[in-house]
């Protein structure tokens, strides 16, 4: 039986949780959490490109140019979504003055320019046999492309100025500022009349597609998520390393890993 001492109430462990918020806590606990994410990465790829390609059938009307959607529409599900998340690191470096916060924000941007470029670049692809047009100036394309250049001036505005700490304010108010693009993106397709399709799935309406195409693109768009975890992850553990290259801990962890 545990005695009174041994407890840990839910205000305890709540408190031991913000011990991770510190770059010497954080940096083993996410090294520790790469491989599970990488792993369900690989996985979830494996599964989605199988349905997509070898189970879900031929569109009636698209023909086999459709499959692109199941890379399209995860990447740019993930390029809005990465950049709230990362507006969301950068406003509580803001507002609360923590390190890792900046860091953590550093970290997903690169990622989210990635899968902003992915999904313009596939849209083009699937635009071409479709619309007869690689690029058109359709509302939410060019609310992506301003999303892009977003991440990029996140990224130039960060590298622009020595301090870190003053670099990660700057970059913060950018960031803040930019999520009213995110809005735009996700409702173009109803406040103007565009060419873009609007939205196969919908959180309050069954999805418009069949149930193969559905599962090929959630396992696809589940694999984007687990890949920016772990890839946020590792690059946020190199920028503690290089953020705290001054602090004894990093010394001691040099000098044990050889």
């Amino acid at each position: 039986m545990r005695t009174t001492s041994q407890l840990a109430f839910p205000s305890e462990r709540r408190w031991n949780l913000f011990r991770f918020s510190s770059p010497q806590t954080f940096y083993p606990l996410a090294g520790k959490a790469i491989p599970y994410f990488a792993t369900a990465a690989a996985i979830l790829t494996v599964m989605g490109v199988y349905v997509a390609f070898f189970v879900a059938p031929t569109d009636a009307q698209q023909g086999e140019s459709y499959r692109i959607i199941f890379i399209h529409v995860g990447a740019a599900w993930m390029s809005m979504f990465v950049y709230v998340i990362m507006a969301f690191w950068a406003g509580l470096g803001l507002v609360l003055n923590t390190r890792l916060s900046g860091m953590m924000a550093s970290a997903l941007a690169p990622t989210g320019a990635l899968f902003t470029f992915i999904a313009l670049w596939t849209g083009a692809l699937w635009g071409k046999p479709t619309w007869g047009a690689w690029w058109v100036w359709d509302a939410r394309l060019t609310s992506e492309l301003i999303l892009l250049f977003l991440y990029f001036g996140f990224m130039a505005l960060h590298a622009a100025i020595e301090d870190p700490r003053r670099a990660d304010r700057a970059a913060a108010v950018l960031a803040l500022v930019g999520v009213v693009n995110v809005p735009i993106i996700y409702f173009s397709v109803k406040w103007w009349n565009t060419l873009h399709q609007g939205a196969s799935v919908s959180l309050t309406k069954a999805p418009t597609m069949a149930a193969t195409m559905f599962t090929g693109m959630i396992l696809v768009a589940l694999a984007f998520w687990m890949y920016s975890i772990a890839v946020a992850l590792a690059r946020v553990r190199s920028i503690i390393l290089e953020r705290e290259r001054g602090s004894d801990w990093v010394a001691a962890h040099i000098r044990s890993n050889g």
